[in-house]
């Protein structure tokens, strides 16, 4: 009888963490610990939070009777490291280090590994990560731009676009890595992905604010006019920042990130609500195009997730507009705990062999 292997998974967000336990691919505890602006003010840096979102995790662990001493190992999600393929990693020294320092950026997932490895160290079990957000897969063609100094960075919702894509494959009867797939994560950010033969090709930099605008991105913008406005001496670097990430997109226009409260105002006759929201799904739509041209007009499928995917309005209005590419297959919402459970149980079971950040 197969062995039952029991996964502790733990996911920071911004404003959240979500933790699970796993019995090989059940789950069998969830919780979302929702964190108030209050409580995280203090915090100049996301290494701040550190033991202040671990004792929480260990007080809503015990008050849910988890057992601990029965993990197998623990999974966390991945932050903002050195790019890496693909895959499954191993938490050790070296990607402790540099989420501490956070070189690469001040991100909520830079406290997986770190949350992970205290757990790990405490039962005496391994701890990994899975497709952290810098996979990066890219063609070398798609990182040149104008200006040699600037690369074209890959920054993405690798983990559920890797789990996304599986479910296609699975769906279809297609192996991965022959597939040729457009994924478009929908949510408070919005990456475009042209995966073809088990890599992602070419997706756009989700993070800092490249692509379509999004709920809180402001996407692609008119480099002389952005360049305009960060000289205008209105503005310091961090506040263009702030108007790029966290700050843009439906944020800037509408005062909200919250679809259902725009859907509202569209509902009440609000024509402008209407037009920033039409031109949000016209410029997804646009990446998704330009991501089968990518993939040379050979396109399996088109799979659509994230939460903006729970609109039913906003996914019929871009199936329309991109339909005829490929069939589009909608899937609400995120795959990243089911996912970074598989990924530890693929290790756990001897499928893969994790790699070896350094």
């Amino acid at each position: 009888m197969p062995r039952t292997f029991v996964i502790l998974v733990i996911n920071p967000g911004s404003t959240s963490t979500k933790v699970a336990l796993f019995e090989n691919e059940k789950e069998v505890f969830s919780k979302t610990i929702a964190h108030a602006p209050a409580d995280l003010a203090p915090f100049k840096r996301m290494a701040d939070q550190y033991d202040m979102r671990l004792n929480i995790i260990e007080k809503t662990l015990q008050s849910g009777g988890v057992n601990l001493k029965s993990i197998d190992a623990v999974m966390g999600r991945g932050g903002l490291l050195k790019p890496v393929l693909g895959g499954v990693y191993a938490v050790n020294a070296c990607m402790l280090e540099d989420l501490r320092r956070a070189e690469r950026g001040e991100h909520a997932s830079n406290l997986g590994a770190l949350i992970a490895d205290a757990f790990a160290q405490k039962n005496g079990v391994p701890a990994y990560i899975a497709d952290p957000v810098v996979v990066d897969e890219m063609d070398p063609m798609a990182k040149v731009t104008g200006i040699p100094e600037i690369e074209r960075r890959s920054i993405f919702h690798a983990l559920n676009q890797k789990a996304v894509a599986g479910k296609v494959c699975a769906e279809l009867g297609l192996r991965y890595g022959g597939a040729r797939l457009i994924v478009a994560h929908l949510g408070g950010g919005i990456s475009v992905g042209a995966h073809r033969s088990g890599r992602v090709v070419d997706v756009n930099n989700a993070l800092d604010g490249d692509g379509p605008f999004s709920p809180e991105r402001a996407g692609s913008i008119p480099a002389g006019q952005l360049a305009a406005l960060c000289f205008s001496g209105d503005l310091t670097l961090a506040d263009v920042k702030k108007r790029l990430t966290g700050r843009g997109g439906l944020v800037a226009h509408l005062g909200t990130n919250d679809i259902r409260v725009i859907e509202e105002k569209i509902r009440n006759g609000d024509e402008r609500a209407r037009l920033v929201l039409d031109a949000m799904i016209y410029q997804i739509a646009k990446h998704i195009g330009a991501a089968a041209v990518v993939l040379d007009g050979k396109v399996d499928a088109i799979a659509v997730s994230g939460g903006l995917a729970m609109d039913e309005s906003l996914v019929m209005k871009l199936k329309s507009k991109v339909g005829w590419i490929a069939k589009v297959m909608v899937y609400p919402g995120e795959e990243e705990m089911h996912a970074l459970a598989l990924g530890a149980l693929d290790v756990l079971n001897r499928r893969v062999q994790p790699g070896v950040y350094a």
